[in-house]
């Protein structure tokens, strides 16, 4: 008989996805989620779960709890309490508080602490990235109140639960080079939804579409917000397919990646599959994706990435550094790594 692993999330994500099926062809997955985002149901929610674990809990081996928040806290009390071993995957905005984007679940009292309680008793910390122990971030900068210092334990430093870090992984065998599409000189592509605009750089995009008119900048994933300038460069291509969203990184020469906070970096690990060559911001973990295979932004400033992109676009190797970024992407990030990290959790 296959044991079972509690699965716990918020949304189920591309790589919540990716997980329950890696955890599926060994273990018997039993899922909970609810819509955690209506604040009005977050008491009766968290009523339902305290019942769902009383009932389920003995014959569950292990807790898996993708995110930090309201939904961690039960699982990670409980399976304290019986001696179930629990495990919260880390994310990114579960490690994060800046106020001035509303962004990181940190920012707001009872959700941090919520995160703070589940972080202490839980079994292991599994984040996606070393940066959201503990990182500084100079890339943003906000002169309203200082927002460098982030990751869990620049907030809660007397936490002393381990941390395995298991990084994301990609589908190398999916997101690949399609002979049949030819990259379109200089073009670019970046992905994030319409929340996320500032965050992601979506701002600094329209501003250097200004200055590359004869550029085609490719935004997936937001619809065209109200804008007070006509950008005729800039296609707001709105949620495509995997399928879909494979074509046009096929399509795209680089990829832009100018997150202000970034947990782990799926898409630009995508689009390096795809042989974009990343042009990304120092924060997080992108550093470390791009390697020597593209171009670093080190402070948010429209001057700068000007400079790289008009040396990007001119430069004679861009094939080379397309099919280097794929490598690296296999080297370090592929699915498989993923899995065999996982599962040789779940055994001990």
């Amino acid at each position: 008989m296959k044991h079972k692993i509690l699965y716990i999330y918020p949304s189920a994500s591309s790589f919540v996805k990716n997980d329950i099926a890696i955890l599926s062809k060994k273990y018997n997955i039993i899922t909970n989620s609810y819509s955690w985002d209506k604040k009005f149901f977050v008491p009766f929610y968290l009523l339902h779960q305290f019942f769902f674990l009383i009932f389920n809990i003995r014959s569950i081996k292990n807790i898996i709890i993708s995110f930090g928040g309201y939904w961690s806290l039960l699982p990670s009390i409980i399976g304290k309490l019986v001696n179930t071993p629990v495990f919260i995957i880390l994310n990114g905005t579960d490690c994060a508080s800046i106020p001035s984007l509303n962004y990181g679940s940190l920012r707001k009292s009872l959700l941090r602490t919520a995160c703070e309680l589940s972080y202490k008793y839980a079994s292991a910390l599994l984040p996606v990235s070393s940066s959201l122990i503990k990182t500084k971030n100079t890339y943003y900068s906000n002169s309203k109140s200082d927002e460098t210092n982030q990751g869990y334990k620049y907030f809660f430093p007397k936490i002393s639960t381990k941390s395995i870090i298991i990084n994301n992984g990609v589908d190398s065998a999916f997101w690949k080079r399609l002979p049949y599409i030819k990259k379109e000189p200089k073009s670019f592509i970046s992905v994030f939804s319409e929340s996320q605009f500032v965050l992601k750089g979506g701002d600094l995009i329209l501003k250097i579409s200004k200055k590359f008119p004869d550029c085609s900048f490719y935004i997936v994933g937001s619809k065209q917000p109200i804008l007070t300038e006509e950008y005729k460069n800039v296609h707001f291509l709105g949620k495509l397919s995997p399928k879909e969203l494979k074509q046009y990184y096929n399509k795209s020469r680089f990829h832009f990646q100018l997150s202000i906070f970034e947990g782990f970096g799926m898409a630009l690990c995508e689009a390096m599959l795809c042989e974009c060559v990343p042009i990304g911001s120092s924060v997080n973990i992108i550093p470390d994706i791009i390697g020597d295979t593209g171009f670093i932004l080190t402070s948010r400033d429209l001057y700068q990435i000007e400079e790289i992109v008009n040396k990007a676009l001119y430069m004679d190797n861009l094939e080379k550094l397309g099919k280097n970024a794929r490598n690296r992407i296999i080297n370090k990030f592929d699915a498989t790594i993923r899995k065999g990290k996982l599962m040789e959790l779940m055994e001990q």
